[in-house]
């Protein structure tokens, strides 16, 4: 007879004698005589497709698998999928529950990021669903990853030069007790790289390597990228030309016919500013002064 048992199991992920497993929980119904517990382990193989990795009959209220990176590697999702049957009489059994995807490895909060070219710095916080152990008695239970950028273009198929910048390019993940799906975390930020170019919005990504790791588990895994799309911000343009005639940024028009060496333009936020030297270009029959040199800082 099929029942409904509320067994609601649920992975969390484990240290056990040094290595990484994850652990299937489940509530335990008061029942007479008492029930065993059939758990299924398996594993996301290809989206919508579940491929099985154990199967476990116990009495506990839980069941272990470990992450040995053969049958079950990092960036998996796995599963646990129990059900309870009398020790008398097999064939009673409840209905099979199963739990939510537990997804093992490093995790981007937020996958992914939509940012302007406007200075403003965004924090990407990292972070692993399992604990790191510590392979050797004087190693620091900690992973090191790598991180790099790149820069897809626009649409994602032109390459181009850098369009974002990050606070660091090496962050370690220390090991801390297990709370709220994260065992170790740590932040950077990313900021636009303000290029001054009309280039139209540019897709990048961000990537995660682990570095010199010994642990077979994580050197033989990469995590998924972030995808980083830059919206691309109108720049303003201010010219000086022939005698001189000056256009500034929000469109006022001026004319300086002065010679000497002028303040052109200077920004109040940044260090930036351009000089212009002005010489007379006009002879005896009219003041005239043209632009001769330029300086940029």
């Amino acid at each position: 007879k099929l029942t409904s048992l509320a067994l609601q199991p649920a992975v969390t992920p484990e240290l056990v004698h040094g290595r990484v497993h994850l652990k299937c929980s489940y509530s335990r119904p008061s029942a007479k005589p008492p029930l065993q517990y059939l758990v299924v382990w398996s594993r996301l193989s290809s989206p919508g497709k579940k491929e099985q990795i154990q199967r476990d009959t116990t009495l506990q209220s839980f069941s272990y698998v470990e992450m040995n990176g053969r049958h079950l590697r990092l960036g998996d999702t796995v599963f646990c999928m129990v059900t309870a049957f009398s020790r008398d009489a097999s064939e009673q059994q409840s209905l099979p529950e199963e739990s939510k995807g537990f997804y093992a490895g490093i995790k981007f909060l937020p996958e992914s990021l939509q940012i302007a070219e406007d200075g403003k710095e965004h924090v990407l916080t990292i972070l692993s669903t399992v604990p790191i152990a510590c392979p050797g008695q004087d190693d620091s239970c900690k992973i090191t990853l790598q991180l790099s950028t790149e820069d897809l273009g626009k649409n994602s198929q032109l390459p181009g030069p850098p369009n974002i910048a990050l606070s660091s390019c090496q962050v370690d993940l220390l090991r801390v007790p297990c709370s709220e799906s994260s065992c170790a975390a740590a932040a950077v930020t990313v900021t636009a790289v303000t290029d001054f170019a009309r280039d139209g919005n540019r897709v990048s990504r961000i990537r995660a390597e682990p570095v010199a790791q010994r642990d077979l588990l994580w050197r033989a895994y990469t995590p998924k990228d972030v995808k980083v799309t830059v919206r691309d911000l109108p720049t303003g343009n201010c010219y000086s030309f022939t005698d001189p005639h000056i256009i500034t940024f929000d469109g006022w028009r001026y004319d300086n016919y002065k010679i000497g060496t002028f303040l052109l333009c200077r920004s109040m936020s940044r260090a930036f500013e351009v000089h212009v030297r002005q010489w007379d270009c006009g002879g005896h029959r009219s003041a005239t002064a043209c632009n001769c040199g330029v300086a940029a800082r």
